[in-house]
């Protein structure tokens, strides 16, 4: 009984261990994805408004 209780808490363990690993690799692509998203927003929207006053004349 002892030996399954320390292999499950193995198991959890290693299992946070890969899941922290994760996040912490991914939290910075998410922050680089958000910063990259917005300045395409920002540049889509300082460039686009000509575009659609030439669209609305069609």
């Amino acid at each position: 009984m002892f030996w399954k209780i320390v292999g499950a808490v193995a198991v959890v363990w290693i299992a946070f261990a890969l899941i922290g690993a994760l996040v912490k690799g991914l939290f910075g692509i998410l922050v680089v994805s958000a910063i990259v998203f917005g300045l395409y927003m920002l540049f889509k929207a300082m460039a686009g408004s000509s575009e659609r006053s030439d669209n609305s004349r069609l």
